[in-house]
């Protein structure tokens, strides 16, 4: 690949690909709204709103493919959700059909499926139940992405991301853990796929406990190697035992799930 385009490259996980995709590229072209530092070796920096799509169009124009982090990462009001994870999300894709059809790897949240209860094992064709404003902002997404495949034959691959993190925080990420090396191989093996279509990905690593399964997305040829478990001692010894009624144990979203609406007092 020569140049591949990393949004919200200035957030948690767009730093840890600024590092880890190093060489994948010939030329990383790292955009955000935010102060990225200045370019190193290999890179190309690019501040870039995503809710102008001029500037977005131009932002895409010569990549190859796109890794699309940018945007709102939480919950909060709807204003604030609307431009990046919304307009934003959507001048990617309509940049991509402009400018050469590239592959997009959408960054999209178990949050879009946040209010299933934790004993569904869920698959491909487990229906949305967001968890939030910022879940409904990552259907939305997943959606288009199937639109601009269906109509524009523009491939995809949107990942539903557990909680990428060093390491779990809590018990919850027992089940939820992506390991950054692990992020790092599932975004390798959907760009050196030799097809995608629109394709779903639960993001979670090879933790002993499962809430998701990705049987459907196998012909990626991804195989996370990194496990929860080995944190479980350290986890289970500084966290409570879970109160089942809680609906932040009892949901897919955690927290988000347990959370009042944002913009309530």
């Amino acid at each position: 690949m020569r140049r591949l385009l990393i949004t919200g490259a200035a957030g948690a996980l767009g730093s840890v690909l600024r590092e880890s995709l190093k060489g994948y590229a010939d030329v990383l072209r790292l955009s955000d709204i935010a102060d990225m530092g200045a370019a190193r070796e290999g890179e190309e920096v690019v501040q870039c709103d995503l809710g102008d799509f001029d500037a977005v169009r131009g932002l895409v124009d010569g990549t190859d493919g796109i890794v699309h982090l940018g945007g709102v990462s939480r919950e909060g009001a709807f204003e604030a959700i609307l431009n990046a994870n919304f307009r934003g999300t959507y001048h990617i894709f309509e940049a991509a059909r402009q400018t050469g059809k590239q592959r997009v790897l959408f960054a999209s949240s178990n949050h879009a499926i946040g209010f299933h209860e934790r004993e569904d094992r869920l698959g491909k064709d487990a229906p949305y139940r967001a968890d939030s404003i910022y879940g409904v902002s990552k259907c939305y997404g997943e959606i288009m992405a199937r639109y601009y495949f269906d109509k524009f034959g523009i491939e995809s691959v949107s990942v539903r991301i557990g909680s990428c993190f060093p390491e779990p925080r809590d018990r919850r990420m027992l089940a939820t853990w992506l390991s950054y090396a692990d992020f790092t191989s599932l975004v390798k093996a959907m760009f050196d796929a030799a097809r995608t279509g629109a394709a779903m990905v639960y993001g979670a690593s090879d933790n002993k406990e499962q809430w998701w399964d990705n049987g459907h997305a196998a012909f990626l040829g991804w195989h996370p190697q990194d496990s929860a478990e080995g944190f479980r001692a350290k986890v289970e010894a500084a966290t409570p035992e879970p109160d089942w009624q809680d609906p932040a144990v009892r949901y897919h979203g955690g927290s988000f799930a347990a959370a009042g609406h944002f913009e309530d007092d």
